[in-house]
């Protein structure tokens, strides 16, 4: 709750979110913002243009995540 008793919620636990801030996907990655930059450069962590706005699909970090774990049991 904010300082007038207002209940607060974070982008992180909005489950109607279609889609992150750069940022919150880094945050969900637990990475920084110039690393979760370089994996939508380089295609690995998926994302849209949204009018002139870079944007991650709410799902893409998970699946990043998940295939991460996939390739390192394999490795």
């Amino acid at each position: 709750m904010d300082e007038h008793g207002t209940p607060t919620t974070s982008a992180d636990d909005d489950p109607t979110l279609v889609f992150l801030k750069v940022e919150e996907a880094a945050r969900r990655l637990r990475i920084g913002r110039t690393t979760c930059f370089a994996l939508i450069r380089s295609g690995e962590l998926e994302s849209v243009m949204v009018g002139g706005l870079r944007r991650v699909p709410v799902d893409a970090p998970t699946a990043y995540a998940t295939r991460l774990r996939i390739a390192q049991r394999a490795a």
